[in-house]
């Protein structure tokens, strides 16, 4: 039941339950206070009255002047119309007796010699008397007697008091459940604001923030954690966007391609050899394709973590200065052809995929075999630094501008516009690539240019995390 209770229906209820729960026990220590305190005031003044009668049989010296006895007490107890006596003489006659009271006979085999501070309760007629019962030592053997109080009054004060005071906690318990509520839905407007701004939130409007001014301290920490949250989906939004727009880019190209060429092939009658060279020129571009969706899916992978959970049951230690050894074997051809010399420098072990690893040092030896000049020197430095691996490729060329350099892991993204589909090399998500196995092997990468250096610096973790 309280599952479906809203959050201010539940703070109303627990309000209103807890302070019924306080007025009551409230309640019920002042009836316990009045109850005492009248039953305080009724041992004064019974104390009071047995102390007189007490004292008025122990005055007795001879049998015959227990007949005097009656009359004196009666006199003494004259506006007393509220208190009820019996005295019981040495023979068991009665000498005095309250008229239409029953007292209690056992009250006066069990009396004490002596007064006590306890009290007896009994009912006669449906009227309620608190008494106490003493023994008293005369010339002639003991005689016995009751003194009792009609409590009827005391009753109907407490009933009285009792009944106004669970009318009281009634409307009290009422009161408070409003106020509560009262509280509760003040207290909870700024989530209702949250989630009206939220609701209203769309892909257009990604950029607003909720104000941090009118949030109070106990939800500051939850609207600082969904502003954050709009941030992280405004920055997916726009990669998401940008690589939509790119990717659609990239894709016409080579599909504006194969659709002349194929119509060109097909506008008339050609020869065998004609056909073949169209459909040799169509596959290099289907190739181009091929590869670059195959990086766009490996890229996929990297954004959803999947690449650092394959990282993490599959690493390995892996010798860089040997995967670069072979890489140089590989591009040792186009090197010669470019004029261009390949240097290693140092050593360094790294715990990762070899695989994954080998993609990236051979999309950082392939970027910088293209951009260097005839004459150049690619050289590759490795190091250990602490716990990190550390692998720098440097090569000569043209200095990189400083607002180009912040975007060049960005996928499709080129800093020469020029040598976008002239070379035919490449697909523009080589460096997006290396950052992506970079960032799931829990390393970083950065690139500099100056003074025509360019240099691509890589740090990786030395131990498995």
């Amino acid at each position: 039941m309280m599952a479906r209770l809203s959050l201010t229906a539940r703070l109303t209820l627990l309000f209103a339950l807890g302070s019924s729960a306080v007025l009551l026990v409230l309640g019920w220590l002042v009836g316990i206070a009045v109850n005492h305190h009248f039953e305080q005031q009724d041992f004064d003044a019974l104390v009071g009255k047995v102390q007189l009668a007490q004292h008025a049989i122990e005055r007795v010296a001879a049998k015959n002047e227990l007949e005097a006895l009656p009359g004196q007490l009666q006199d003494a107890l004259i506006g007393h119309e509220d208190l009820a006596v019996q005295i019981i003489g040495p023979g068991g006659d009665v000498l005095l007796q309250t008229h239409g009271v029953v007292f209690p006979a056992e009250r006066l085999a069990m009396a004490p010699t002596r007064l006590t501070g306890r009290l007896f309760q009994w009912e006669h007629d449906g009227r309620s008397f608190r008494g106490m019962a003493l023994k008293v030592a005369t010339a002639t053997p003991q005689s016995s007697m009751v003194v009792g109080l009609d409590i009827g009054h005391h009753q109907m004060f407490i009933h009285n008091l009792m009944r106004a005071l669970w009318v009281f906690v009634a409307c009290a318990a009422l009161a408070m459940g409003f106020i509560g509520w009262l509280a509760a839905s003040r207290g909870l407007a700024p989530l209702r604001s949250m989630r009206a701004q939220l609701t209203d939130m769309t892909a257009h409007r990604l950029h607003e923030r909720l104000p941090d001014a009118a949030v109070p301290p106990e939800l500051a920490e939850l609207n600082a954690s969904l502003n954050a949250m709009l941030e992280r989906l405004q920055d997916a939004f726009k990669r998401l966007s940008d690589f939509s727009s790119d990717i659609a880019h990239e894709l016409r190209t080579p599909i504006s391609n194969l659709m002349t060429e194929t119509q060109v092939a097909l506008s008339r009658e050609r020869d065998a050899a004609s056909y073949r060279a169209t459909l040799e020129s169509n596959a290099e571009e289907y190739e181009r394709l091929a590869r670059m969706i195959a990086d766009m899916l490996l890229l996929a992978k990297a954004e959803y973590g999947q690449m650092g959970d394959w990282i993490a049951a599959h690493g390995e230690r892996v010798d860089l200065a040997q995967e670069v050894r072979n890489l140089f074997d590989f591009y040792e051809a186009l090197a010669e052809d470019k004029g261009v010399r390949l240097e290693l420098q140092g050593e360094c072990q790294v715990w990762g995929d070899r695989l994954m690893l080998r993609r990236a040092l051979s999309n950082l030896l392939s970027n910088a075999l293209r951009y260097t000049p005839r004459g150049g020197v690619v050289r590759v430095e490795l190091g250990v630094e602490g716990e990190r691996g550390r692998l720098v490729v440097e090569n000569p060329g043209p200095t990189i501008p400083a607002e180009h350099l912040a975007r060049l892991f960005e996928r499709f993204y080129r800093a020469d516009p020029s040598r976008q589909q002239t070379t035919g090399e490449g697909t523009g998500l080589g460096l997006a690539i290396t950052q992506a196995v970079v960032q799931a092997h829990g390393g970083s990468i950065q690139a500099s240019s100056d003074n025509g250096l360019t240099r691509f610096s890589m740090e990786l973790p030395a131990q498995q995390a």
